[in-house]
């Protein structure tokens, strides 16, 4: 038998899945509660508007969840998003460039719905990213024999 903690997580990877990666963005419905709380973009609406706006921007787009955890009603997540810049996106038209960030999202999930969210991006990375002046690695060459 799952424990709630382990359901919530599946709530939310399904969801991660069906509306981020798949752009499934009507799924809202079969996942967020009808009283559902959305910190980050205002509303449901304001949620999906977003979600539209990263489909144009990054068609090619994938979410890969790297850490979850599930405590209680509320569940945590790392994850990275990589694409390419194919689209407008907020007034900056299309570079090429790409792009791979690290996020986090708060969920809040009970009886089997998301309640509540709230997430941060690194957004001054993505930027970087997108106008191709991101911070450089510098490369090493190792020299043998010295």
């Amino acid at each position: 038998m799952k424990t709630i903690e382990q359901s919530n997580v599946e709530t939310v990877n399904s969801f991660i899945e069906a509306f981020w990666n798949q752009s499934e963005l009507d799924c809202v419905d079969r996942f967020l509660s009808d009283d559902y709380q959305e910190l980050s973009y205002q509303s449901k609406e304001g949620l999906k508007q977003f979600a539209g706006k990263i489909l144009e921007a990054f068609p090619d787009k994938r979410y890969t969840v790297e850490e979850i955890l599930g405590q209680g009603d509320k569940v945590l997540v790392r994850m990275r998003v990589k694409g390419t810049h194919q689209g407008m996106f907020f007034g900056t038209a299309p570079t090429g460039n790409t792009i791979d960030v690290t996020l986090y999202r708060e969920y809040r999930v009970m009886g089997g719905k998301i309640t509540e969210h709230r997430g941060w991006i690194d957004m001054v990375t993505m930027w970087h990213q997108i106008r191709g002046n991101g911070p450089k690695i510098a490369a090493r060459r190792t020299i043998r024999g010295q």
